[in-house]
C-alpha cells in the first residue's frame, strides 16, 4: 500500500498544475494580508471604554432580536450571551488586528483551497482512462480495491498537505504583517448554551479541521463519480456546484423544514456544534456525525463496487 500511494504521490506532483494550486493558496494568503494591512488594520490600542461599547452592544442586540429574520436570531443570541460572559470576566475584545485574527480571516480561503482537493479527486481515477495508463495498473497483481484505495487516501493526503500549507502560510504572513497581538490568546466560544474560554491557537486549528469536513465529503463525492463515470469535468462541475451552492441552499430550506437535516450539507459544518448552535433545533453532533458517516459509506461502496466490477480495462 505504501508504494501505491508514493507512485500516486509522484504523479501528482509531476504535474505543473500541482505547483500552481500550491502557489495560488500562498499568494492568496499573501494578497489578503497585504489588502488587510494596507485598508483594514486597525492599531492595537488598549480601548478603556470596551465596557461602555459592549454594553451598549448588547442593548442594541437585544432590541433588534424581535426584528431580526429567524434565520440570524440564534446568532445574534449567541453574540448577546458572549458579549455579557465579557462584561461578567472582565475580557475586553481584541482591538487590532494580529496573527490569529488573520488566521481565523483566511479560514475562509479553505473553500477555495477545498477546490484543487477536488481537482485532484475527481481526475485520479478518471485521467487514468483518459491517458489509458489503468490497463498499466490492472496488469499489476494487486486487488482493485486496494488500488483504488491508494488512490483515495492519496487525495486526503494532498487534502492535508493544502490545508497545512494554508494554515502555516497565514501564521507566517500574519506574524510578519500583524505580530502577536495583546497576548490575551482567548476565545470565548458558545457551546451547548454557555460560553467557554479556550486557547485561541486550539480554537484555531479545531476551526480548520472542522471546516474541512466539507470539502473531504465533497472530495469523497467527486472520487465516487469520477470512479463511476470515469469522467473528471462531471465529478467537477457537481462537485463544484455543490461546494458553492450546497450549504446556502440547505440554510434557506431549514428555515421552513426540518427534513433538511438529513440533508449532507446540514451536517458538514461542525463547527456549530463548538463554536455556534445547530442549523435545525433538536440536531447534534453525534446526529451530524452518524449522518456524514452514513454518506462517506454510501460514496465509497458505489465507488468500489463499480470499479472493481465493471471492465476497466476497454
Amino acid at each position: 500500500m505504501h508504494n501505491l500511494i508514493y507512485n500516486e504521490w509522484v504523479k501528482i506532483f509531476k504535474r505543473v498544475g500541482t505547483y500552481v494550486m500550491i502557489g495560488l493558496i500562498i499568494v492568496g494568503v499573501i494578497l489578503m494580508g497585504t489588502i488587510q494591512k494596507v485598508y483594514l488594520d486597525k492599531t492595537n490600542e488598549n480601548n478603556t471604554n470596551w465596557k461602555t461599547e459592549v454594553s451598549a452592544q448588547i442593548k442594541n442586540d437585544e432590541e433588534n432580536l424581535k426584528h431580526t429574520p429567524k434565520i440570524a436570531q440564534n446568532f445574534t443570541k449567541q453574540q448577546i450571551e458572549v458579549n455579557k460572559y465579557r462584561l461578567e470576566h472582565n475580557i475586553p475584545p481584541e482591538t487590532g488586528s494580529s496573527m490569529y485574527s488573520f488566521i481565523d480571516d483566511s479560514s475562509g480561503l479553505i473553500t477555495f483551497a477545498g477546490l484543487f482537493t477536488i481537482i485532484i479527486a475527481a481526475s485520479i481515477v478518471a485521467s487514468e482512462f483518459g491517458w489509458g495508463t489503468i490497463k498499466l495498473l490492472l496488469i499489476r497483481p494487486i486487488k482493485r480495491s486496494k488500488i483504488l484505495l491508494s488512490k483515495y487516501l492519496t487525495v486526503v493526503l494532498f487534502g492535508v498537505l493544502i490545508t497545512a500549507i494554508l494554515f502555516g502560510s497565514a501564521a507566517l504572513i500574519g506574524v510578519i504583517l500583524f505580530g502577536t497581538g495583546s497576548g490575551e490568546n482567548i476565545h470565548l466560544a458558545y457551546t451547548n448554551g454557555h460560553v467557554v474560554e479556550q486557547s485561541i491557537l486550539l480554537f484555531l486549528v479545531k476551526k480548520f479541521l472542522l471546516s474541512s469536513i466539507n470539502v473531504l465529503m465533497l472530495a469523497t463525492m467527486a472520487f465516487m463519480v469520477s470512479a463511476v463515470f470515469r469522467n473528471s469535468s462531471l465529478a467537477i462541475g457537481i462537485a463544484i456546484f455543490l461546494l458553492v451552492m450546497g450549504s446556502n441552499a440547505t440554510t434557506i430550506l431549514a428555515v421552513k423544514f426540518d427534513w433538511v437535516k438529513y440533508i449532507l450539507f446540514a451536517n458538514t459544518d461542525l463547527m456549530r456544534y463548538v463554536d455556534g448552535v445547530p442549523l435545525v433545533e433538536g440536531m447534534t453532533l453525534g446526529f451530524s456525525i452518524t449522518m456524514l458517516i452514513i454518506y462517506f459509506v454510501i460514496f465509497q461502496v458505489l465507488a468500489f463496487t463499480v470499479f472493481t466490477k465493471r471492465d476497466v480495462a476497454a
